[in-house]
C-alpha cells in the first residue's frame, strides 16, 4: 500500500512556478554577485585590492612608501594577504546572497559556489 502525500493546494503547477522563480532569483543573484567589487588591504592598508565576484582583478593600489627595492618580499606577502581577503569576501558574500534565495539548501549546483 502506498501512502499518499494530502493535496496541499495548488499542486504542480504552483511548485513549477516557485522552482521557476527560485532559479531566477539565482541567477540574479548570482550575476549580482559576479559583478560586484570586493576591496581588502593589508600593511596597515599599505596595500588595497579590489576583485569582481569571479576573481578578476580590478585594481591594486600600493602606497609608495612601502615600495622598498631591497625588501620585495614583504611587499609581494601585503598583496597576496590582499588578494585573498578580497576573494574570500566575494566568496562569503556569494554564498549568503545565494543561501537567502536558497534558504540555505545546498543545491550543489556547479558553478554557483555552493
Amino acid at each position: 500500500m502506498k501512502a499518499r502525500i494530502p493535496n496541499q493546494g495548488g499542486g504542480r503547477a504552483d511548485m513549477m512556478k516557485k522552482i521557476q522563480q527560485m532559479q531566477e532569483d539565482m541567477e540574479r543573484v548570482q550575476s549580482e554577485c559576479q559583478a560586484a567589487e570586493y576591496s581588502a588591504s593589508s600593511g596597515g592598508g599599505a596595500v588595497e585590492v579590489t576583485v569582481n565576484g569571479s576573481h578578476e582583478i580590478k585594481a591594486i593600489k600600493i602606497k609608495p612608501e612601502v615600495v622598498d627595492p631591497e625588501d620585495t618580499e614583504m611587499l609581494e606577502d601585503m598583496l597576496i594577504a590582499a588578494l585573498n581577503e578580497a576573494m574570500r569576501k566575494a566568496d562569503e558574500t556569494a554564498e549568503r546572497e545565494m543561501g537567502k534565495v536558497t534558504g540555505g539548501m545546498n543545491l550543489g549546483i556547479p558553478g554557483l559556489g555552493l
